[in-house]
Formats: structure tokens, sequence, C-alpha cells
């Protein structure tokens, strides 16, 4: 009888935390089209801090995040986390970005620079 309890304790745990629900929904979640924004402005600005310019002073994320969208830190990565728990969504937004960025870098360059394809692990 011990047993059969304890299974049913157990049980009561681990059920509940094998359901694929998404986290719950942040009360100042940001809206989806401006993540992407945040994203993309993010993307860039890391860009420009890799080319190694010790001339430029560029803005840490925190900063340039509550500077241009308003938005603190705490906000954004509670809002990272819930798109982040519908991975075929959140991997979609990141799609987007990088057709986006792609797109620029045509206009900029002419030519898009090769990108590490993490998946295949191959060179586009």
């Amino acid at each position: 009888m011990k047993k059969i309890v304890f299974i049913l304790f157990i049980i009561s745990f681990v059920l509940p935390s094998c359901k694929n629900e998404i986290i719950e929904k942040p009360d100042n979640l940001i809206e989806k089209d401006k993540m992407k924004e945040i994203i993309y402005d993010l993307a860039i600005l890391e860009a420009a801090r890799n080319q190694g310019s010790a001339t430029r002073n560029y803005p840490k994320a925190s900063v340039f995040l509550k500077e241009k969208y308003k938005v603190d830190s705490l906000t954004f990565a509670k809002s990272t986390q819930y798109y982040a728990s519908d991975i075929k969504e959140y991997k979609r937004m990141y799609e987007e970005v990088k057709e986006r960025l792609d797109k620029e870098n045509k206009k900029l360059s002419g030519a898009p620079i090769p990108v590490q394809n993490l998946e295949e692990g191959i060179v586009k």
C-alpha cells in the first residue's frame, strides 16, 4: 500500500512537468513585431561591436533597449523566455530577422556574406 501511494505521489509531480505548455504570458510582454525589431537592432549592434573599431564606443544592449525602445532588460528577458517556449514560432521570428539582415547586407555589399549554417554544419 505504501508503495502504491509513493508511486502515485511521484506520478503526480512527474506528469504535470512533462506537459509542453507555453510559459505564462508576462504582463508586460513585448509585442511580436517590436520583438523582431529589437532582435534585428541587437544583431546590428553586435556586428558593429565585432568589427574591432576601437574608436567607436557602442552602447551596451541594456542601455540601447532602454533608450530606443523604452524597454528594460528584465522585460526583454521575460519576453524572450515566453517566445522561446514555442520553439517553432521563435525560430520563425529569427528566420524573418535573418532574411531582413540578408536583404540589407545585399543592398550594402551587393553580395551576401557566407553565414555558418549551424543545423547542417556547412557554409552557405
